[in-house]
């Protein structure tokens, strides 16, 4: 089953540091075969909290997922941004409905 990460973002202090984050760990992402599904853009809450960002990847696998987020590269680009980000993160298995 494919894995996806999904990011819910609450609170940007600084938008120069989520730049840098971006900018570094968009490569090693897709290193490990990460596909940007969702990455901002326009948006309506319909329900529930509002998120100032939504970013969205899909990866071949569960568990490539979660191998790249514990890599130590993508820990090196997180650094960049974690102190004045506030985010909800997930990693989700994807299903079949065959």
């Amino acid at each position: 089953m494919r894995g996806y990460w999904v990011a819910l973002y609450k609170k940007i202090e600084s938008t120069e540091n989520l730049k840098n984050y971006s900018t570094k760990v968009t490569p090693i992402i897709k290193s490990f075969g990460g596909k940007p599904l969702v990455r901002g853009g326009e948006y309506e809450c319909l329900e529930g909290e509002d998120f100032l960002r939504t970013v969205i990847w899909e990866f071949p696998s569960y568990e490539i997922a979660i191998e790249c987020h514990l890599s130590k590269e993508y820990q090196e680009g997180w650094a960049l941004a974690k102190d004045t980000t506030k985010r909800n993160f997930q990693i989700i298995k994807g299903f079949s409905t065959e």
